[in-house]
């Protein structure tokens, strides 16, 4: 049987295990990658283990979320960053050059290379062949080491796509048709890999767009073959030489197939509160609009910067928009300021912010109180932008550039007409404006990339690294500490939460608590607050305890403070109907026991405040079954469950989707313990 690109991948780099969907396999990693809001703690990891020198290929170190300085917070981790990263082995992103996923896919990536990142939408270079996972950061900082990185082997979904983008329709209305097929569910467990005839009709940075929002499928990643277009780009940035051909055999399997007629698609949105949300613009239309912002790692290559700069160029964004431009690294920023884009997008009003992930976590640019924010990102979760009631819709940069100029919801794909689409507070002058096409031919742009590194610094050798000092600022806290598994876990639960729980919820971000990610006792006051304000202090005062969720539990981001810092607040286990893959094997790392209902339906058994007993924690290990004796705790019950009367007890079976290795991590009390009780 042939193989598909990713599974070919797969068999040159493992290490152990063996290729069958589910079971455990561990990969050997060419390449790592870290942003400043993981790469503190991922560091902080890779220093305890004692090992002088990254055993990668390349290891690259990014600023880029956490760029707004107010305080000295930020700027003492990026000097730790820095200066770790010099002394081992380490490439330094300095901020203000770029996201770490366009920095990467541009500057570093090769076809057919591995590459983890603790940054879920690693997979975004998998639009160059890469296969490139999102992580945790103490697997990160495991593979720096040279250590094998560990997941169930995928499935394999086939994307076949057919025809050709018509004009107003991009790359981000393909991947937002995938998630109306599948959901945000729809991928988990699976690598999706794009084939058929339309794959050549897209450029590397559409097929990068299309591999970022993978991650909000589910997916372990998303891959596209290495061919003449991934040549093409990997030329013009003078990298030629790390192109290699890449394609599925004729006769690989897969376990689905959906196809995407990219002839027959219309603009697309994702409505609050999900990326999944997705309905046709065309039905949006009228809806004032109060914030457009462009960039992110989805949308911020240099094609998406001048599609957008074409249709403003020469006109006037609408009196009730905010508009920014966040390019996505130094070299497109450059390179729209020599052909004069740059001046197009001022000129036509926007506000022109750094190479930065910036607003997409919620680090500056909040929408005003149920302000209507279109945006080219990739997430559009509850409060994620930083204002709880933000209604956060997720576009094309042909509908946002659109829309800014009418000041409503509208269709790029009616270019050419005037637009009549009126509404209450919209601007007379923004609402009849002709609706430009995209035509980045308007600008002179040469074959290859204008190259300027100048914003990466190169590790030092390895002599002077010996004596290279590390700078550590009084913002950076030790890790928290982890005990070995109990045989008995007696508490309460502290929380029960719903589906779709993601990491926002868990662990927000935004420029009041990104600063402290290297200070966890800190971060720990914010846990939860988007579902429940008073969760951090009941769990402190309660100093151990359990959470119950619904399906999908830990969807989101990679940060793995999603577990550190439940893990400081005495979390023991977290009970789901299921889990998102990340942060499973998060809470793994962090010695926190992953548990699902053996019954879904027994989720509607236990409320918030009940006391649990789970005896003989290590026999259940073995057996992959557990028994949670649950009291009900006084209260008036909830119609909506089948809660229990106050002092009665029921057993409710539980299982674990965890590997042999996992379980011994449990028993050692985390992933660090683990490592540094057996040789790398």
């Amino acid at each position: 049987m042939g193989k598909t690109i990713a599974q070919k991948i797969i068999a040159e780099h493992l290490i152990s295990g063996e290729m069958v969907k589910g079971s455990e396999i561990g990969l050997r990693i060419d390449q790592t990658l870290t942003q400043d809001a993981t790469g503190t703690m991922a560091y902080l990891e890779f220093e305890s283990m004692g090992i002088p020198r990254v055993r990668t290929e390349r290891s690259v170190a990014y600023i880029d979320h956490n760029t707004l300085q107010s305080g000295f917070m930020n700027a003492d981790d990026h000097k730790y960053i820095q200066t770790v990263a010099a002394k081992h082995g380490i490439w330094y992103s300095r901020p203000g050059n770029g996201i770490c996923h366009q920095v990467h896919y541009e500057r570093f990536g090769i076809p057919g290379k591995t590459l983890i990142g603790s940054d879920s939408h690693t997979p975004t270079g998998g639009g160059i062949g890469m296969l490139a996972i999102g992580a945790g950061g103490m697997d990160v900082a495991v593979a720096m080491g040279g250590g094998a990185y560990y997941i169930p082997m995928p499935g394999m979904i086939k994307v076949e796509l057919t025809g050709k983008l018509q004009p107003g329709v991009s790359a981000k209305d393909v991947i937002l048709e995938v998630l109306r097929q599948l959901s945000v569910k729809g991928g988990v467990g699976y690598i999706v890999e794009y084939a058929g005839p339309g794959v050549a009709e897209l450029s590397v940075p559409e097929r990068c767009t299309i591999t970022n929002m993978g991650a909000e499928l589910g997916a372990t990643t998303s891959i596209f073959p290495s061919d003449e277009r991934t040549w093409d780009f990997l030329e013009a940035q003078g990298r030629g030489k790390d192109w290699k051909a890449l394609s599925s055999d004729e006769d690989a399997e897969y376990d689905k197939l959906i196809s995407v007629d990219m002839s027959a698609l219309r603009p697309l949105a994702a409505c609050p509160h999900s990326p999944d949300n997705v309905k046709p613009v065309s039905e949006l239309g009228g809806i004032r609009v109060d914030q457009v912002c462009i960039g992110s790692c989805t949308n911020s290559s240099l094609t998406d910067m001048l599609k957008v700069a074409s249709m403003l160029k020469g006109r006037r964004i609408a009196d009730n928009v905010s508009l920014s431009v966040s390019p996505g690294s130094r070299q497109v920023f450059s390179m729209m300021a020599e052909c004069g884009a740059l001046t197009d997008l001022i000129d036509a009003g926007a506000r022109i912010l750094e190479c930065a992930c910036g607003p997409c976590i919620g680090m500056g640019f909040s929408p005003g109180s149920g302000g209507v924010s279109l945006r080219t990102f990739n997430r559009n979760f509850l409060g994620r932008s930083g204002t709880k009631d933000g209604q956060v819709y997720l576009v094309s940069p042909e509908t946002a550039a659109a829309s800014a100029l009418t000041g409503v919801f509208t269709d790029p794909s009616a270019s050419g007409r005037s637009s009549d689409l009126r509404t209450a507070g919209a601007s007379d002058r923004g609402s009849d404006v002709r609706i430009p096409a995209p035509n980045i031919n308007i600008y002179d742009v040469p074959d290859r990339f204008r190259i300027n590194d100048s914003g990466i610094i190169e590790p030092l050798d390895e002599e002077a690294a010996e004596a290279a000092e590390v700078v550590k600022g009084p913002n950076i806290k030790p890790f928290p500490e982890t005990h070995p598994l109990a045989d008995r876990i007696e508490t309460n639960v502290l929380l029960k939460v719903g589906d779709n729980i993601t990491t926002d919820h868990i662990m927000p971000a935004g420029s009041r608590i990104l600063p402290y990610r290297s200070n966890i006792p800190h971060l720990s006051q914010y846990c939860f607050e988007v579902v429940d304000p008073g969760f951090a202090e009941r769990a402190r005062a309660a100093g151990s305890g359990i959470i119950v969720g619904g399906q999908n539990y830990g969807q989101g981001s990679s940060r793995e403070h999603a577990a550190l810092v439940p893990l400081a607040l005495g979390i023991k286990a977290v009970v789901a109907i299921s889990f998102a893959r990340i942060h499973a094997a998060n809470l793994v790392n962090a010695g926190i026991l992953p548990l699902v209902f053996e019954n879904a339906e027994d989720y509607k058994k236990v409320r918030q405040g009940d006391r649990i007993e789970i005896s003989s924690v290590h026999t259940g290990l073995k057996e992959d079954r557990l028994i949670m004796k649950v009291t009900a705790a006084p209260g008036d019950g909830d119609s909506s469950e089948d809660a229990g009367i106050s002092g009665n007890i029921i057993e409710i079976p539980l299982t674990m989707q965890l590997a042999e290795r996992q379980k011994e991590i449990l028993l050692a009390g985390g992933l660090l313990k683990h490592t540094v009780s057996k040789e790398l």
